[in-house]
Parts: C-alpha cells; structure tokens; sequence
C-alpha cells in the first residue's frame, strides 16, 4: 500500500511538471508569434517583401475607321424629315483597336544571394537578387499607324531595384519611359521584321522566396530556357510551382534549369529560402515534448532505486522535475541573447549539473553521475536535440521508449512486484544469486 501512495505522488509531481511545461510553452509560443507579425512588416519594408515576377506582355494598338448612320438633326437639336421620312448621314469614326502579342522566345537568368538575419526569437530569410531577361515579342501584319506596347511590371510598385534596364531591340529606354506605379510602358512605332526584342535587367532584394510567373491564369511557353543560380545547397520550392527540368551542384548552392519547348501551364518556377531553426518554437516545442522524456526518466530511476535498494521519496523526484524544467526555463530566456548552439549547450550543463549535485547526496556519486546522469544525458538532452531536425521527434521517441522497454524489462523480470506493492520485500530481487 505504501508503494502504491508514493507512485500516486509521483504521478501528481509528474501533473504538476506537465502543466509547467505546458504553460512554458504557450508563453514561448505567444511571445514567438507577437515578435512575428510586430517584425514582418518591419523587415519587410527594411529590406524587401517576397518577390514575384511577372513576365511582361505585350499589345499591338492602331486606328480603324468604321462607319455609322446618324439622324440630320436642325439648330435646336431635332431630327430633320424629308417626305416623312428621318434625312440620315453616314459619318466616318476612328477607333483603337488592340491585340495582346504572345511571347515566343524567353532566356531569363537569375541569381540569389541568401542573407539570413535575426530579430529577437525569430530568423528571417533574406536575399538579394540579380535578375535579367530576354524576350522576343511576335508581330503581326503591320497595319497603318499600328503601334507595339510593351509592359513590364515590377514584382512591387514600392521595391527598391537598383541598375534597371529596359533595351527594345538593343536600344535603351529605361531613361525615357520612367516608371509609374510599379510599370514600365514603352511604345515601338518603327516596327522592323516581325518580332521585337526586349531586354530587362536589374538588382533587388527580397525574403522568404522569388517565382517567376508565366502571366496570369494558363499561358503558352514558347521557347522558354530559365536558369537559377544559389550559394545555397537547401532548397524547396513554392506551392503550385513547376520544379527544374534539370539541377546541378555547384561549389556553393545549385545551379537549376528550366527548359521547355512549348508548355501550357499556369504554374510559374522559384525557389524557397531556407530558413534557420527558428529559436522561439523551438523552445515551444521541446517543453510540449518534455513531459515525455521526464516520464521516461522518473520511471528509470524508480526502477532503479528498486533495484540498488535506494530509497527515492517523492520529494526527491520533485527536485530532479525541477532540475528538467530548469533545463527549458533556461533555454527559453537565453535563446533570444544566444545562438541557438550555444544556448542549448548552457541549458543542458546546467541541467545536468543541477542532478548530478544532488543526487550525489541522495544515492551516491556513483550513482548520480553514472545511472542517473546518463539518463538525464540520453533522456533530456538527446531527446531535446532531437528537435533540431524537423521530423524526427516521433521516430526519438519511439526509439527511446522501445530501448526502455527492453531494459527494464530486462532488470524487472525477476521482481515480484506483489512482494514490492505489499512491502514485503526486503532484499533486491535481481540482487540475488540465480540457482
């Protein structure tokens, strides 16, 4: 009956932990997504917002003359009769009529440079990027007065884009037609041969991602070659996006290639910048996940102290709760002065050193630092670090608790647990010689 009290204990001290934890890191999460949505905007508008490029179009404008059958009216506005009937006139109007022009040549280039910078608990993944493109615009039969218009539009109207140019058939215009909210138009009246030649360069900079979109809604590519260069080698792409017809490691990131004949699609290509382990979330997440790992420690060493005949009061697993919870309370304040590496390296000694100190005065130096100490190592720390790598705390844990499993059971299978839950039993079972 007594051993049955003390795990009760155990299980409140276990309640009591979890609820810190859960508080840790719903304070953790909170101040995570305040600094968010407080730092987007003010970054954004520091150093750029995501970046998504259309490509330009094209329009071909000229007058027709058409025309129409009008009443003769008098002075005062009326309409004039002859014989009963209205007197009409034709008269002769002018109107401008338009045609969109398709693309049939795209070589485009781009070169991102990634430039991660922090603010408080988050990072943020900018960039800086060189853009340039060619494109050849297909003409149709000249008409009399006709004129080619040609659009261009920036990724956004208030971006900063330094060394723009805009060449119509190698001819530099960007001086001439200076942009006006976000666009560039410029007319071509001496059209030549049956095709203009645009040319578009400038350097800008950006965050999270860079696309190229096609147009909007479904578009037709014709002779499209797109090369993307990265110092970067982690690389994703956006959502509803095409993904490289070829790739090819460089000596600082990927060099990828987009390359189609003729493709009807309304997806466009880009990359993702990859981001740093974020400091606040991660902090979010390991004390949602540390209750795990505390339960899996308190169970060793309970056992433990069955085994070795230490008697381990629930006072006692109180402290080492603390010692664990200390573990995340200091991560969570020091990870937003520390790197990330730094912070959880500070946390775990402390930690560390905090159970071992004390239990040397409950169980022993031997015990402290061996049984216990490699636990807390392989329990806490190991979990912990385990939330380094998106997508393998479930496989960590379920390793954790199949090598637990094994061991105890390994160590318990001798105990006569109705001798322990009625105090009856006085010396270690495992302790004792097998026949």
């Amino acid at each position: 009956m007594r051993e049955f009290l003390k795990l009760l204990m155990l299980g409140g001290i276990f309640t009591l932990a979890t609820l810190s934890w859960l508080f840790l890191g719903g304070v953790m999460m909170a101040r995570s997504e305040s600094q968010t949505s407080a730092l987007y905007g003010s970054v954004g508008d520091l150093w750029g917002q995501p970046l998504s490029q259309s490509a330009p179009t094209a329009s071909y404008l000229w007058p027709e003359r058409y025309e129409r059958i009008e009443a003769v009216r008098d002075a005062n506005g009326l309409p004039l009769y002859q014989n009963g009937q209205p007197v009409e006139k034709t008269v002769t109007d002018v109107r401008t009529a338009t045609s969109n022009l398709s693309l049939t040549h795209t070589a485009i280039g781009v070169d991102l440079h990634l430039d991660q910078r922090r603010k408080g608990l988050m990072w943020f993944p900018l960039y800086d990027v060189d853009f340039s493109g060619r494109w050849s615009v297909e003409i149709p039969e000249p008409r009399p007065g006709g004129v080619v218009w040609l659009y261009f539009d920036f990724p956004y109207a208030d971006g900063v884009y330094d060394d723009f140019q805009f060449q119509v058939d190698g001819v530099e215009m960007a001086d001439s037609y200076p942009p006006e909210n976000g666009r560039v138009s410029v007319p071509v009246k001496d059209l030549q041969g049956d095709s203009v030649e645009l040319a578009v360069r400038y350097r800008s900079r950006g965050m999270t991602q860079f696309e190229y979109r096609p147009g909007v809604g479904v578009n037709q590519l014709r002779d499209f070659d797109l090369t993307m260069n990265t110092d970067f080698s982690d690389i994703d792409f956006p959502d509803f996006t095409l993904s490289p017809s070829a790739k090819t490691a460089t000596q600082t990131g990927w060099e990828l290639h987009w390359d189609f004949s003729r493709l009807v699609t309304g997806h466009g290509m880009g990359v993702v910048m990859p981001e740093p382990i974020q400091p606040g979330p991660l902090a979010a997440s390991m004390s949602f996940s540390a209750p795990i790992s505390l339960g899996l420690f308190m169970l060793w060493i309970y056992v433990l102290g069955l085994l070795r005949g230490i008697e381990f009061h629930p006072v006692n697993h109180l402290f080492l709760a603390a010692t664990f919870f200390s573990f995340h309370l200091l991560f969570g304040y020091t990870v937003d002065h520390l790197p990330v590496e730094a912070a959880f390296a500070l946390s775990s000694v402390v930690s560390l050193f905090l159970t071992v100190s004390y239990l040397r005065l409950v169980a022993g130096p031997r015990f402290a630092l061996m049984e216990a100490g490699g636990a807390q190592l392989l329990y806490l720390v190991g979990f912990s670090l385990a939330h380094f790598w998106d997508g393998y705390t479930g496989l960590t844990v379920t390793v954790l608790g199949i090598v637990t499993l094994f061991a105890l059971g390994q160590l318990t299978g001798r105990i006569r647990w109705s001798e322990v839950f009625d105090g009856k039993r006085a010396v270690p079972t495992a302790a004792r010689p097998v026949a």
